[in-house]
């Protein structure tokens, strides 16, 4: 699949808001290196940037940006908006000039992070949706963690869903994962929730980040398994705490037909051909309900692609996938 990539950010002719020295933001176009002019390459701070991604989804976006500016620690906070037609993006520079906007010109789904990830000032970096947020001293301890393990690319945190604060399924299946711990209280794991999640910059930019053609919903496995594949360990950590609110301006629908695409992408991208076949049978032969049978026919429509690209995974990481059950 393509990786989007800074090559090719200013086709899109992103604005970016900066804030300047008296906290006031001003508009900077992205330069034709793909980076924005006005921001240096080089690092600086522990604490990680947290980059948000978001779309048309104004008012929960503003509550969360509330919460992540309140945190004690004080992240530098990065917002990407996917070609919103809310006003989303005006409303965050005028609420919160400390905020760095981005503002893209179409909708490219989870591969927004992309962009942000290339902003970024920091050798680590945390996600958020427009609906979530961290909690207090986690982004620090995520830090220390990441000193302390120069092989380690990313954290998944223990996400706690609202209202309620139980913790995400996803994360308690991360908690018992069969695989080996990668540091002290940290389990090996095959995969993420990127709203709860914290990279290593140079290993999230050295894989790729995330593909533009997978859009949102199922995005994560894809960069898992290459960021593991090029000799990363990927830990979960229930020591960090992220909160996920889920928004009600959401089409399930829609999401739940891209998982079921993405699911059979990532199946020919890195699986066995055995497994690809039989979960692309299993979707348009109904096993999988009406969305496996629309994610089916819409993956079929950049097959192509995914077949030229074809690279299985190494012997030793499909043994580990199967261990998790991937």
């Amino acid at each position: 699949m393509t990786r989007f990539g800074k090559s090719e950010l200013a086709g899109f002719r992103e604005t970016l808001t900066e804030p300047g020295p008296a906290g006031q933001g001003g508009a900077v176009e992205w330069g034709a290196s793909g980076r924005p002019q006005a921001i240096a390459a080089g690092m600086d701070g522990r604490l990680p940037d947290v980059v948000l991604i978001t779309r048309n989804r104004r008012n929960g976006l503003l509550e969360t940006l509330r919460k992540l500016t309140t945190l004690e620690d004080q992240p530098r906070v990065i917002v990407v908006d996917n070609g919103s037609t809310d006003g989303s993006a005006g409303e965050v520079s005028a609420r919160f000039p400390q905020v760095v906007v981005v503002r893209l010109a179409v909708n490219i789904g989870a591969a927004a992070r992309n962009v942000g990830v290339e902003m970024a000032r920091t050798a680590a970096v945390a996600f958020a949706d427009d609906d979530s947020w961290w909690e207090n001293g986690s982004l620090r301890e995520a830090a220390d963690v990441f000193e302390s393990r120069p092989r380690l690319g990313l954290l998944a945190a223990a996400i706690r869903v609202h209202p309620g604060g139980v913790l995400d399924p996803t994360c308690a299946l991360m908690e018992r994962s069969p695989l080996e711990e990668v540091g002290p209280g940290i389990r090996g794991v095959l995969g993420f929730l990127a709203c709860g999640a914290i990279v290593r910059r140079s290993a999230f930019v050295g894989v790729g980040g995330f593909d533009v053609r997978f859009g949102v919903g199922g995005e994560e496995e894809l960069l898992a398994l290459d960021m593991v594949s090029a000799g990363w360990e990927l830990g979960y950590c229930g020591r960090l705490t992220a909160h996920h609110e889920p928004s009600p301006v959401r089409d399930l629908s829609a999401r739940k037909v891209s998982e079921e695409r993405n699911r059979l992408w990532m199946s020919w991208l890195r699986r066995p051909v055995r497994l690809a076949v039989a979960r692309s049978g299993e979707a348009l032969l109904g096993g999988r309900g009406r969305s496996g049978v629309l994610g089916a026919l819409a993956a079929g429509k950049g097959m192509g692609a995914v077949l030229r690209e074809r690279t299985p995974l190494a012997p030793e990481v499909e043994v580990r996938a199967r261990a998790v059950g991937l």
